[in-house]
């Protein structure tokens, strides 16, 4: 090439430089994107844009010094973006003083992003107050956003030695602020004890959040400034790693993708799939800090919600409204944290026992009759069923509270005969009332007006959306009148079917025309300045309209808080009628629903994608405060097949609340319509499921004790194991079993991690211990260094493992809890490598309220230990009152040589046997404890 080819060649490129820069001077800047979505900044240009039209949202002028080159010397991954709010041209960008640098072929950072200490607020001197202390943050010159505010108030409140709370609030309006119906601890935390310390940047404002013990610092919020407008409130910070979990409810794997991504919450009925929003916002996420550490932040808002993820690691908050409120959790480990959040957001309910075993349902039972031959045929293939439910195929013209005169005439009678099997029943509410039916026909909407419990539009009349029965009003449940009106209707449709629990659905609230069936107001309600990236590119696309009133604000602060107050309102009403532990399940959930009510996943399709995805919702939704969860087994949309359903149900039997859900035009997915290897893979899996049951409540009432967590993540239990940090296709019960499921089509061996220690296959051993007398399990025990091993997973086999040194209660199975929870009780025994092993079981009626308050019940402790200088074992079972619970026997797994003999009670038992491969003695007893119960043996 001849220098001057190299000349016009440089030339070019040049010229080609200048005519890219001299494009994106008069173009849109791309901002901050989500890392998998290629055309999220095209998709920015129709969401997160300034309205014009309202003369309050017109752009104000302010000047703003430009920064200095050195100001601008920001990483790629350490800029914040300065556009959030809307596009930016080169000129608009710097006239907000911020810093405008292109990157060519870079689909993720910032082009317009903040200098190095961005103006923003000055922090003043701090005052004492009641809670904590106190001071003002004021503004010199306004910021670029409209009907910005001037000056905030600060408030640091110490809550106690492990969580710290901050409000910032605009002290010249009343604005909305969350009311959480929770236990918030109030006692001051002693300086010496406190976990943390916090430093304050007063100029501009931010402040830094350590870790005493390590000065690891957990916050810091000077990185970028703080903006404070009537419908924008952003703050950013660093983030102590890149190990985040939480911020739901998304279709994400555990550990959240930082590779700037956004994530947006406001309640949707929206099927789960990736990067949209979806039926519940929980805006709380979990760090680990890579070192058994963790910490939790929690930012009470119920408006529409932005996080932005990148991954310096750093996340920036974006509200459209309310205060901001913000929790911080010290841990200092992973369940700890979680236990300081339920602290402030409620412990969840004790669910009644029968809500443990297997529910049925489908959108397409047509009348009773079709009902009843479900339930029959469940019986007749000798597969558990608790609990069938109906979709809104029982309610005439789809109207709730009402069932079809001709098609579930009987339905009064079929609940009946069900409760004579042991079973219960179920059916759906859903929240719309329909508004068509001719005056004094339909008493649920009269009586709705006559007591003015709807939701108004802005002109103050009742708002009509559309749903199933056509258009319809939505009950105000933040109105104290709508919830005694919901609780009358309850009382008197439950005087006709006495249901056992009920479904709320379509809750987010849902409707099928965009705000109301008149539409909405132009208003800065309905076109905020800023709105995030939603499904429908407006807030109030497949529901209310914004402006619509409610008794404690408006639609546009309460809409993310529907769910959880109709799941309050289903609650009181059924324990005020029913005088038992109510059963609710929604759909809709915010922060605090778990002291309510079930959550399920929404509407899952039938594929193995979605299999996998289930697990990661269950566990969200554990760290979120609400343990009884899970998908709808098998999936709700598309047809399932025989191996995706035989899989599903296994895993299904490890949910903790489990569904078999299907929806309308669908292939039946029943476990009575596939073939017989597919039906007994399905009942082992079921009865291993209700065998496990006693322990399965054990943790339940943990949970609603003590904060623990039910299905937990193995970085819950194992915080110092790096392996597990990231594991999201396995997941633990308690801290005693591991379950490894199946997750691919066509597998038959499964690569599975398991954490340092000897843990005990279950997969071979007997649900029954009658069977198990007959047919000896394997009970294989696995001794791991913290490695992946290659077990058999063929299609009859759920992989579950027990972990050394623990004792899981367990139970006969039989076809439902009613008749299960008569049957003998036996244990399964993993002995630790120093020959011990402890356990527990919280027993009682299984629906009473507040026993445990109430100290109705019987709680039992196992301990198994050795005999110093002996041979000898001893099996201690201590109970704290007289229950009449039946020992029916043992399995003891790691036993290093047969027993010469077994004592129960001071008497030898005969009924034992050993195995030399696998080292487990499995005993047959009869034991009626009352007080004490202690088999013992001698090898």
């Amino acid at each position: 090439m001849t220098s001057n080819s190299v000349s016009l060649f440089f030339l070019f490129f040049l010229l080609c430089f200048y005519v890219h820069l001299f494009h994106n001077e008069v173009t849109l800047v791309k901002s901050v994107r989500g890392g998998k979505s290629t055309n999220l900044a095209q998709e920015r240009l129709f969401v997160n844009v300034i309205k014009p039209q309202n003369s309050s949202q017109v752009k104000r002028v302010v000047e703003f010094p430009l920064p200095s080159v050195h100001e601008c010397i920001v990483s790629p991954g350490s800029r914040f973006d300065c556009g959030r709010d809307r596009l930016l041209s080169r000129a608009e960008c710097e006239d907000r003083g911020c810093c405008f640098s292109p990157l060519p072929l870079s689909p993720g950072p910032p082009w317009c992003f903040y200098p190095h200490m961005y103006p923003g607020y000055r922090l003043g001197p701090f005052s004492p107050t009641e809670r904590g202390q106190a001071a003002t943050l004021t503004r010199e010159t306004p910021s670029y956003l409209p009907k910005d505010v001037s000056t905030l108030s600060l408030e640091v409140m110490e809550l106690n030695a492990d969580c710290l709370h901050l409000t910032v609030k605009d002290p010249s309006s009343q604005r909305y602020e969350v009311q959480i119906p929770g236990v918030v601890p109030q006692s001051k935390a002693d300086a010496a004890e406190v976990l943390y310390t916090i430093q304050y940047q007063h100029n501009p404002f931010g402040f830094i959040v350590q870790r005493k013990s390590n000065r690891r610092v957990i916050m810091d919020t000077t990185v970028a400034p703080l903006l404070f407008a009537d419908q924008y409130l952003q703050l950013s910070t660093m983030l102590a790693s890149t190990l985040v979990s939480g911020l739901g409810e998304h279709y994400t794997t555990l550990i959240l993708d930082l590779n700037w991504t956004s994530l947006t919450f406001w309640n949707r009925d929206m099927a789960p799939h990736a990067d949209v929003n979806l039926y519940g916002s929980h805006p709380f996420y979990i760090v680990q800090e890579e070192d058994g550490f963790a910490h939790g932040v929690f930012l009470l808002n119920s408006n529409a919600i932005e996080v932005m993820l990148q991954p310096t690691p750093a996340l920036t908050w974006v509200s459209t409204g309310g205060i901001l409120d913000l929790y911080i959790f010290l841990g200092p480990d992973p369940q700890s944290v979680i236990r300081q959040y339920l602290q402030i957001i409620g412990y969840p309910m004790m669910p009644p026992y029968w809500s443990l075993g297997f529910h049925l349902c489908r959108w397409g039972y047509t009348t009773t009759n079709a009902t009843r031959r479900v339930v029959q045929h469940m019986h007749e293939a000798n597969i558990p069923l608790d609990v069938q439910w109906n979709d809104l195929d029982y309610a005439s013209e789809r109207r709730v509270f009402t069932f079809d005169p001709l098609r579930f005439g009987d339905l009064p009678e079929m609940v009946e005969e069900f409760h004579k099997r042991g079973m219960k029943y179920i059916l759906i509410l859903d929240p719309g009332i329909s508004s068509t039916s001719p005056p004094g026909t339909y008493p649920p909407f009269d009586d709705g007006l006559r007591r003015d419990v709807f939701i108004k539009n802005a002109t103050g009349h009742v708002l009509i959306g559309k749903v199933w029965p056509g258009p319809t009003a939505f009950p105000d449940f933040t109105n104290p009148e709508t919830r005694v009106w919901w609780d009358d209707f309850i009382k008197n449709f439950h005087s006709k079917v006495p249901v056992d629990g009920l479904w709320i659905d379509m809750n987010e609230p849902a409707s099928f025309v965009q705000g109301s069936v008149d539409g909405c107001p132009d208003s800065d309600l309905e076109n905020p300045p800023y709105t995030p990236r939603v499904v429908g590119r407006q807030l109030n696309s497949g529901t209310l309209c914004m402006s619509a009133q409610q008794k404690l604000s408006t639609h546009y602060n309460l809409h993310n808080l529907y769910g959880l107050t109709e799941a309050y309102a289903t609650h009181r009403a059924l324990m005020n009628i029913q005088q038992t532990r109510p059963f609710v399940l929604s759909r809709s959930s915010f922060p605090g629903i778990g002291q309510f009510s079930a959550v399920w996943t929404g509407d899952v399709r039938s594929d193995w994608e979605q299999l996998r995805y289930s697990i990661l919702a269950v566990l969200q939704f554990s760290l979120f405060g609400v343990p009884l969860v899970g998908a709808d087994v098998c999936g709700f949309g598309g047809n399932t097949t025989e191996e995706l359903c035989v899989r599903w149900m296994q895993l299904g039997a490890f949910y903790p609340f489990m569904r078999n859900h299907n929806d309308k035009p669908n292939a039946p997915q029943e476990p009575y319509v596939f073939g017989q290897k597919a039906q007994a893979a399905m009942r082992s899996a079921l009865n291993l499921r209700y065998s496990l049951l006693p322990f399965l409540y054990t943790l339940f009432h943990h949970a609603h004790t003590s904060a623990d967590t039910v299905a937990r993540p193995l970085f819950m239990e194992f915080p110092t194991d790096p392996n597990c940090w990231t594991i999201d296709h396995q997941f633990l019960w308690g801290s005693s079993l591991l379950i490894s499921p199946v997750l691919d089509e066509g597998v038959v061996e499964l690569v599975a991690y398991l954490p340092p220690g000897t843990w005990y296959s279950l997969q071979n051993v007997g649900n029954s211990f009658l069977l198990t007398c007959l047919y000896f399990p394997k009970g294989q025990p696995f001794y791991s260094n913290g490695q992946y091993l290659l077990l058999p997973a063929p299609l009859d086999t759920i992989n579950v493992h027990v972990r050394e040194g623990h004792i899981v209660p367990r139970q006969e199975p039989a076809l439902t809890t009613t008749a299960s929870r008569l049957n003998p009780f036996f244990l399964t025994v993993a002995l630790s490598a120093g020959g011990w092993a402890w356990g527990d079981m919280f027993w009682d009626d299984g629906d009473s309220l507040d026993s445990f308050e109430m100290q109705k019940y019987c709680y039992v402790v196992f301990i198994v230990g050795q005999v110093e200088m002996t041979n000898m074992m001893f099996i201690s079972v201590m109970l704290q009152e007289m229950y009449g619970l039946v020992l029916g026997g043992l399995q003891v797994f790691g036993v290093l040589s047969a027993p010469r003999y077994v004592i129960a009670n001071g008497e030898k038992v005969q009924d034992y046997t050993y195995h030399t491969d696998t080292m487990v003695s499995l005993f047959r007893l009869l034991l009626c404890c009352y007080t004490v119960c202690s088999p013992s043996c001698l090898w």
